[in-house]
């Protein structure tokens, strides 16, 4: 291989750049149904890539919308994609080289992964209105690994192991579970799905369940918490991209020793926490708040390429994990918690799972 000059090579950024679509960075996307988006010739429909500092440049999202009664161009990659959708109903077909097709509907709050390498086409059921998706996907890191965009585009291996064309169920959106973590490759609507008590992070109540989607080594969740609380803050490594899915609130995010920044959500927003900073989310409205987040690091397949990303998050920073107890924590963090529940007419519900709860009329979260 020959070079012209010491310039750094950065893949990704160079292709990225080629598709000729807004790019939105920072910390925060309010709304993704209002996200701004250009034709985008690779996908065949309007697109805007996510690229947000909390990212590390790991992973990256894009937004892209079927048109009406219409469908995007099929699509073949050596990456992983996990598919969120936003509005709209449709279906989407997958299938080996040669080989039959699966095909699958979905609806707003449907869930999946592609699998790696597959073929694939998503298309738009309804005539009236276009389809709005969010996907996250390890395409920085696959890209720049290999530096070879030949080899992403137009590989030929079929991985059998994670599709396979006999796989008649594959699909079907029953998977296997073992405890809180489920093993699936289709959740038909991430707002309603079953979770799983999870006492660690506090919150009184909080629920969770854990995907591992199309045997990817990235991975995805969802948790929710109940009314007038808020969850213990922790942290971990770059690419959770925290998905708002129902509820009001707004989270704080800090690296250790620097005041929090806050940024305030509502459904169809989505917050990437940095690198090993701390993150906290709060529930400020009439309702559980739940969310989905699509990350690196799955539960199955051991994949640490990030400082402490096996570090127990569930587990006290004086015990050796990175969560920080109710105790422990500035007790401005809970006043500006109630001060935001006086605002949105709502009461606390932590009661005396924080040693700073003030208002009388508090009651035991839960």
């Amino acid at each position: 291989m020959k070079y012209t000059s010491d310039q750094r090579v950065d893949t990704y950024r160079d292709w990225q750049a080629a598709q000729k679509i807004p790019i939105n960075r920072g910390f925060f996307i309010a709304d993704l149904r209002k996200l701004e988006l250009a034709p985008w010739d690779l996908k065949g429909g309007p697109g805007a890539f996510i690229n947000l500092e909390g990212t590390g440049e790991a992973n990256d999202a894009y937004v892209c919308e079927i048109p009406p009664g219409g469908q995007l161009r099929p699509q073949k990659h050596l990456y992983e994609e996990m598919v969120f959708i936003v509005d709209g109903h449709g279906a989407t077909s997958v299938w080996q080289e040669n080989g039959k097709k699966h095909i699958f509907e979905w609806h707003p709050g449907s869930l999946f992964a592609i699998p790696l390498n597959a073929r694939y086409q998503h298309y738009n059921g309804q005539g009236n209105a276009p389809v709005r998706y969010f996907a996250v996907t390890n395409a920085p890191f696959m890209m720049n690994l290999f530096h070879n965009l030949d080899f992403i585009f137009e590989n030929v291996f079929a991985f059998s192991d994670r599709f396979s064309a006999e796989e008649e169920d594959y699909f079907s959106g029953e998977g296997q579970l073992w405890g809180d973590k489920l093993s699936v490759n289709f959740v038909p609507d991430t707002r309603k799905i079953r979770l799983y008590e999870k006492k660690a992070r506090g919150a009184g109540g909080n629920r969770q369940v854990l995907f591992d989607l199309a045997g990817n080594t990235m991975m995805s969740h969802i948790s929710e918490f109940g009314v007038g609380a808020y969850k213990k803050a922790h942290r971990h490594g770059p690419g959770a991209h925290v998905t708002i899915l129902s509820g009001q609130g707004y989270s704080l995010l800090w690296p250790e020793g620097k005041e929090p920044a806050r940024v305030d959500w509502k459904p169809g927003s989505v917050v990437v926490p940095p690198n090993q900073w701390f993150h906290q989310h709060f529930n400020t409205s009439a309702e559980p708040v739940r969310y989905l987040a699509l990350r690196w690091n799955s539960w199955r397949y051991r994949f640490p390429i990030f400082k402490n990303e096996n570090t127990p998050t569930d587990k006290s920073v004086k015990e050796g994990g990175t969560q920080i107890e109710y105790e422990d924590e500035d007790p401005k963090i809970h006043e500006m918690f109630e001060a935001a529940l006086v605002k949105a007419g709502a009461r606390c519900r932590m009661g005396a799972a924080v040693p700073w709860c003030t208002r009388k009329e508090a009651v035991e979260a839960g």
